[in-house]
């Protein structure tokens, strides 16, 4: 496992209190499936060794190629992904928090540090809490720091037992999407700072000031029901004005080509290298419809059903572009942010195809 180096102090004036997120994290995450020392230490040697064997049939696949030799992956726990992703998370967001209490001229209100820090930061630690139980993988953009693949062993362990799937031929399958992240972020060097600046832009226009605070938690309290529906992206989308939600649309539409091409890449590869893996989709797919109610409202209330509908839709436009114009011409998407899909284009290939190849 990692050592992950944790931040013990939280700039004073911090919507969160990222420490007390961590800690608050590891003392919610549930415990991994049971297994031997000896059991633990063969699944991550096993886990390291296969995301290395990954990196060629990543490449041949997509025709996408990253500079240099490809870094080893953290094979990492429930607690110390929970960890990792505070630390992100305050990198991306603490910069976004200042700005805005700079832009307005004063420190929170009392009533704002209220519930502010410890609560914020036991509210970011529930989540991620919950999250760390889910995430298979992950590649970290890291703002402001050095981006890595993730790949959590427990959840790996845990999922191939409960679909009853060929361990090996599962951590393969999974290993192969996310490489496919970690090339789409190093072969295309412009997407990570788009993708940070994007999402910190959208996060600034949705902090709400310390003062409109309780008027904001009336119109949450007036609109639950929108976020049960699971039409739209959860609890976050009550705070978007329309010009904010056409910025979520527009990203949204990026984050589905990550996806869906990670997805479709995952299955490309082929029985040759994963026998099993038309078995393993076919189960997997069936378990991401096949929750329990109360994980399918905490989906819901998080923005999650929206997540994956992003594969799915992703998906949908990556094999229809593909079998219109190649992989050669899909990897036009990459030149620059210009041709990235817009929000309309991913339920229309043909649309992206025309602009794109004329």
């Amino acid at each position: 496992m990692t050592d992950i180096t944790t931040t013990e102090t939280t700039p004073p004036q911090s919507y969160v209190d990222w420490a007390f997120a961590k800690a608050t994290g590891a003392r919610l995450v549930q415990a991994g499936p049971a297994v031997s020392a000896s059991e633990a230490r063969e699944a991550v040697e096993q886990i390291r060794r296969i995301a290395a064997e990954a990196v060629e049939p990543v490449a041949a696949t997509s025709r996408m190629h990253a500079p240099g030799q490809a870094p080893a992956p953290l094979i990492i726990d429930r607690p110390s992904w929970i960890a990792v992703n505070a630390d992100s998370m305050s990198a991306l967001m603490d910069p976004v928090f200042a700005d805005v209490m700079d832009k307005r001229g004063a420190a929170p209100s009392p009533t704002a540090a209220a519930i502010g820090g410890k609560v914020t930061g036991a509210e970011a630690g529930a989540l991620l809490a919950f999250l760390a139980g889910k995430v298979l993988g992950q590649y970290d953009l890291a703002p402001g720091g050095k981006p890595t693949l993730l790949l959590v062993a427990p959840n790996m362990v845990q999922v191939a037992r409960d679909l009853q799937v060929d361990d090996t031929d599962f951590r393969r399958w999974v290993c192969m999407h996310e490489e496919t992240h970690r090339v789409q972020f190093t072969a295309v060097p412009w997407l990570r700072d788009h993708m940070i600046e994007r999402a910190r832009t959208i996060a600034a226009e949705m902090t709400p000031d310390p003062e409109s605070l309780q008027e904001k938690a009336q119109q949450l309290l007036t609109r639950l029901p929108e976020a049960f529906s699971g039409d739209g992206g959860g609890l976050a989308d009550l705070f978007a004005t329309p010009e904010t939600r056409e910025k979520v649309a527009e990203l949204t539409a990026v984050m589905s080509l990550l996806e869906g091409h990670a997805d479709v890449v995952m299955d490309e590869v082929g029985p040759e290298i994963i026998p099993s893996v038309e078995e393993i989709r076919r189960k997997f797919t069936k378990r991401r419809q096949g929750q329990g109610a109360v994980d399918k409202l905490l989906r819901r209330l998080l923005g999650l059903d929206a997540k994956m509908r992003q594969y799915r839709d992703g998906a949908v436009f990556v094999r229809a572009v593909v079998d219109t114009v190649g992989w050669d011409g899909l990897n036009a998407v990459w030149t620059s942010p210009d041709t990235l899909p817009k929000p309309v284009e991913i339920s229309d290939p043909g649309a992206w195809v025309a602009r794109v190849h004329g």
